[in-house]
C-alpha cells in the first residue's frame, strides 16, 4: 500500500538542478497537529487508544489529506 503524502509542501527548485524537494504535505500536517487534535485521537469516545503522540500526528495528517480529496 502506498501512503498518500500529498506531494511536496514547499518545493524549492528542481532537485535535478541543485534544489531540494522539501517536506511533504503529510509531514507538514503532522507537525501542525494541535494538542487537542492529539488528545482527541488518543482518547476517542469508546475509550483510550494505545497510540503514541507521533502516530496520532500522522493519523491527523492522513485525515487532513483525505479531507482535501472531497469535492465541494
Amino acid at each position: 500500500m502506498t501512503i498518500n503524502d500529498g506531494g511536496q509542501a514547499f518545493p524549492a527548485g528542481n532537485p535535478t538542478h541543485g534544489g531540494h524537494e522539501g517536506m511533504t504535505l503529510r509531514d507538514w500536517f503532522a507537525s501542525h497537529a494541535t494538542e487537542e487534535d492529539i488528545w482527541a485521537i488518543q482518547n476517542p469516545p469508546h475509550g483510550p487508544q494505545n497510540i503514541s503522540r507521533y502516530e496520532a500526528r500522522y493519523i491527523h495528517a492522513d485525515a487532513m489529506l483525505r479531507a482535501r480529496e472531497v469535492k465541494p
